[in-house]
């Protein structure tokens, strides 16, 4: 037997025990006021998700992928944030990756059953030849999902690094991470909908995790996404933008540069930058690991 009142998500708030009676935008108040309470949580545990991020980088930076695994709204948020890194910072889509209990008609409609099976995780797994070099993050609100549990339980038998995101204290999944991250968001405005204040958490973790890694890869510049994938009409004016805040160009430099570096942002950032010919200036970016900074060090050029 599940011991649901042994789970904090699944507790009943007091504060919302008669929300069914308010007038609409008092009810939307007290879910607003209920929402203010995550930043503070996801605050405690910042040095955690810093030590998360610096793994993180390593491992991809030693040849290794992550994978979110998740059911439900966490494995709905770790797919979520698995695909936009590609078109965001040109990543392989092949890098990130998310991996959601039932596969996939699950991120349209709910898989009853499989989020149970610890055995489905590890199946899951070797169908996308997970090894020790790769690195998985389990996301559960409850911190109890067989699913994750098992997913987490098969990496860490072939050694590979684990991560946990939860959001209720002492929970399974947090004795199978070699990093626990657990946001105590308190019980949700309607008892058990972890979908909200539960899964507004679980996002902001992702997103730091996810962008934490790309500045460490050298994917930012600034505060410029340098290694954006131009694959529409907006990312491609989005660009144009980037290299011209980067470097203080006009829109028609701009655009002659990624018409020379044939859209690859980064690349026409340093060339403007170094003002170096274009196949050394892709030697020294390239020598550089893809850090600008690092590569405006050795043209001998100042930021």
């Amino acid at each position: 037997m599940i011991q649901l009142d042994k789970i904090a998500t699944e507790q009943r708030n007091t504060a919302t025990a008669h929300i069914d009676e308010l007038s609409t935008f008092d009810m939307l108040t007290l879910i607003n006021e209920e929402d203010k309470k995550i930043a503070p949580a996801i605050t405690h545990i910042l040095p955690q998700i810093a030590n998360a991020v610096d793994l993180i980088a390593a491992r991809l930076k030693d040849g290794g992928r992550l994978f979110y695994l998740g059911a439900g709204t966490s494995g709905r948020l770790g797919i979520l944030d698995a695909v936009e890194c590609p078109p965001t910072y040109s990543t392989d889509p092949e890098l990130i990756q998310g991996i959601i209990a039932g596969g996939y008609p699950a991120i349209f409609k709910a898989q009853e059953g499989a989020e149970d099976s610890a055995e489905l995780a590890q199946k899951d797994l070797l169908s996308h030849h997970f090894n020790t070099k790769d690195i998985l993050i389990g996301i559960a609100a409850s911190g109890r999902t067989p699913y994750v549990a098992g997913g987490l339980q098969y990496a860490k038998s072939l050694g590979a690094s684990t991560i946990s995101i939860a959001c209720s204290p002492d929970s399974p999944i947090a004795r199978l991470a070699d990093i626990e991250l657990t946001a105590i968001v308190g019980p949700e405005v309607i008892t058990g909908s972890t979908r909200m204040k539960a899964g507004t958490a679980q996002k902001l973790i992702l997103n730091m995790l996810s962008t934490g890694t790309m500045i460490r890869l050298g994917k930012v510049y600034g505060n410029l996404m340098i290694d954006v994938k131009t694959s529409n009409k907006k990312l491609e004016e989005r660009a144009r933008h980037i290299v011209m805040e980067a470097t203080g160009c006009s829109r028609d430099d701009a655009v002659t540069a990624l018409s020379k570096t044939a859209g690859q942002t980064k690349l026409a950032v340093f060339l403007l930058l170094s003002q170096l010919p274009l196949e050394k200036a892709r030697q020294i970016l390239t020598a550089a690991d893809g850090y600008v900074g690092k590569a405006l060090t050795i043209a001998g050029t100042t930021r």
